[in-house]
Order: C-alpha cells, then structure tokens, then sequence
C-alpha cells in the first residue's frame, strides 16, 4: 500500500464506469482515514457490481440499505445512497454528449469544479481537486490551490475557518 506523501496515483480512464469509481472513492473519503477507504476498496467495489454505471445507477432503495448494514463497505447509507445518485449524473451526462466532453467543456478550473459540487452529491472542494487529477484531468498546482481554497496538506487541517457574520455592535 502507498504512503500519502505526494499525489495520489492516476488512472487511465478507459469508460465512465472509471470516472464513477475514481469519483466514489473521493465520496468514501470524505471524513474517514484513506487508509480505511483503501483496505475496503476491494470488497467495495465488489458491492458497487465493479462501479458499472448503468447498474449502479439502477440500485434500490433495498439495496442501498443492504449496503448500509453490509460489514465489507463503509456503512454510510448517506455516502451509498450519494454514488447511486452520482451514478445517475454520470450516465445522464454520458447520454447528453458524454461525460468526457463535459469535462473539457470548461475552459477554467473553477467553473468546472463549481458545475461538479453542484451535480454530485458528497463531493466537495478537495474531492473535485483529488478525482480531476485522478483521471488526468487538467488542474492547477496543488499548492497553489490549496493555499487559495485555505486548506493546509501539511497539517490535514483546514486553515482557517469559515468567516462568521459579527454581532452587532453593543451599546
């Protein structure tokens, strides 16, 4: 198993069902430990009928409870019912032009990765940044990014909180 010092590995994406499970294991990530996500990854998949994107797509309610009590995946119903719907997105973009296109219809990283937040469900700032990169997708300098986003790898903190609206002066 590989360390985090540095990026992760990529992938040559060869169907949209790479896109979903490189994007589910950014939504797995979210809040828990790589290390974690990485020792399941295998059995995961498996559960996720190896991330095929029509199948997925189709899941049940059934099956994603199933899922959320099943011991070889991580058993978040919010993150599982969130792939089912992700994989939704995917293939709906895929039947529209296709998700590759989509994906180099952005001329700007930002917009792109505002566009993804806002279609995918458990995907955030970093696992916008860590799935684009994953799959080869043009991004900027990671440290650039990060600094500009306030989040600081070397601590795995976030930098600085969320400013707050400041009470009204008191007289």
């Amino acid at each position: 198993m590989q360390g985090m010092e540095g990026p992760p590995p990529q992938v040559t994406v060869k169907s949209i069902d790479d896109y979903l499970e490189q994007l589910s294991k950014g939504v797995f990530q979210a809040g828990i430990s790589w290390r974690v996500v990485e020792a399941k990854w295998a059995t995961i998949k498996k559960a996720f009928h190896g991330f095929k994107v029509e199948r997925v797509a189709r899941m049940t309610d059934r099956e994603i409870d199933a899922l959320a009590t099943d011991e070889r995946v991580i058993r978040s119903r919010p993150k599982i019912a969130a792939i089912v719907h992700n994989a939704g997105v995917i293939l709906a973009l895929e039947r529209e032009g296709g998700f590759r296109e989509h994906l180099r219809s952005f001329d700007d990283y930002e917009a792109l990765a505002k566009d993804l937040k806002k279609r995918f469900k458990f995907v955030g700032d970093s696992g916008v940044y860590h799935f684009l990169w994953t799959v080869k997708h043009p991004v900027p300098d990671w440290r650039e990014w990060s600094t500009a986003h306030g989040i600081d790898w070397g601590s795995k903190t976030v930098a600085a909180e969320r400013p707050r609206k400041k009470a009204p002066a008191k007289r």
